[in-house]
């Protein structure tokens, strides 16, 4: 691993040059073997704890990918496509379920009993056991999901792959990410947190409790908390206006399992659903 580390940061450090530095052939052997690495769930992009550690060598390798790989048609079934990149393959295999119209690039790496509704996942990303990809949801490059995570119809969990040291977005296990959901900018949704349709979550999103007032954080959904999009007004020179805020409307008991029915009746105890 070290090696591979080693020749993966000198090849992208040569620039240009990359080709100075060892044999073609050589250079795709070592960045193939990292994307297959990734693909297989081997090595992730990043390692989640209380905080979140980059590899950055591990995304310098997609980025060398993209270089050394030619444009190139792709065909599958009836559908044909031109990219750099190769579609991922054996899910039987891997024990995921795939629906058509589904896809997701080799170096995604999709842990056994994932289910993808017609959506897409991105190189580099990591999504573990029993999540599922609900339809038109995407999942892009480097995103670190979760165990049990529904991504609900559309969400937009956004990418990163430069700067290379930059943290992707994190989602937890046991999380819900509710329907046309945003989560972008290297932003990170704690264990067990629910969030109700349209929370856009940026790194710098102020994350406010509803019965207090006070900013917790930003960019960070506490573990458990119940969030919904919310409005905090700002004086500017040229009048008062809304900006975007993820409100907290209460925090899950440890151990309280996520009901659709409570949450949808807490929802209208707030006036949010009718």
């Amino acid at each position: 691993m070290a090696d591979l580390e080693k020749t993966i940061t000198q090849l992208w450090e040569a620039g240009d040059a990359w080709r100075d530095v060892m044999p073609v052939s050589q250079a795709h052997d070592a960045v193939r073997t990292v994307i297959g690495m990734l693909d297989r769930g081997e090595v992730r992009v990043a390692e989640i704890g209380e905080e979140v550690v980059v590899n950055e060598w591990a995304k310098l390798a997609i980025l060398m990918w993209f270089k050394l790989q030619e444009m190139q048609i792709i065909e599958a079934g009836p559908f044909e496509y031109v990219d750099k990149l190769p579609l991922k393959k054996g899910y039987k295999a891997a024990g995921v379920r795939v629906v058509p119209g589904a896809s997701a690039r080799f170096g995604a790496y999709l842990a056994p009993t994932v289910v993808m509704m017609p959506c897409y996942v991105n190189i580099g990303a990591y999504v573990d056991a029993g999540t599922m990809i609900d339809t038109w949801a995407t999942v892009a490059s480097c995103a670190q999901i979760g165990k049990n995570v529904h991504l609900s119809g559309g969400v937009g969990i956004g990418g990163v792959l430069e700067p290379p040291q930059a943290s992707p977005v994190v989602v937890e296990d046991d999380c819900f990410i509710g329907s046309r959901c945003m989560i972008v900018d290297g932003a990170r949704v704690r264990k067990g947190a629910k969030l109700g349709a349209g929370v856009i979550l940026t790194s710098t999103t102020p994350v406010i409790d509803a019965d207090s007032g006070e900013e917790v954080g930003r960019g960070v959904i506490p573990e458990r908390s119940v969030v919904v999009q919310g409005t905090r007004m700002k004086e500017f020179a040229g009048g008062t206006f809304g900006l975007p805020c993820a409100l907290i409307l209460r925090t899950l008991a440890e151990g309280e399992e996520h009901d659709k029915l409570k949450l949808n009746a807490l929802l209208r105890d707030h006036g949010i659903v009718s």
